[in-house]
């Protein structure tokens, strides 16, 4: 999944199918990159344009798909733990 936006976008008008088209089958995996898509296309438009106030409702469901719309391994079993779920309040381990 590249970040780059398809070049006929470029050419014309963003328009809330555009929007549709990007995120309908977002995955947990590539949610946050369609995110940043997103943003890209609805930078310049108004506070109060139709299509950016709906780019900034997916924004925030790729968002919380991208943070917890996923379950990590298998569901806990005797003597396993299951390990957890990503999220945006853990912060990342350092590797020394």
């Amino acid at each position: 999944m590249a970040e780059a936006e398809q070049p006929e976008r470029g050419d014309r008008e963003v328009t809330v199918d555009d929007i549709r088209q990007i995120s309908a089958s977002a995955t947990p995996h590539f949610a946050l990159q369609i995110r940043n898509r997103i943003q890209k296309l609805i930078r310049g438009l108004g506070a109060d344009d139709p299509v950016r106030l709906y780019g900034v409702q997916e924004i925030a469901r790729l968002e919380s798909l991208g943070f917890t719309g996923e379950v990590r391994g298998t569901p806990e079993q005797d003597g396993m733990r299951s390990l957890p779920s990503v999220s945006e309040h853990e912060q990342p381990r350092r590797i020394a």
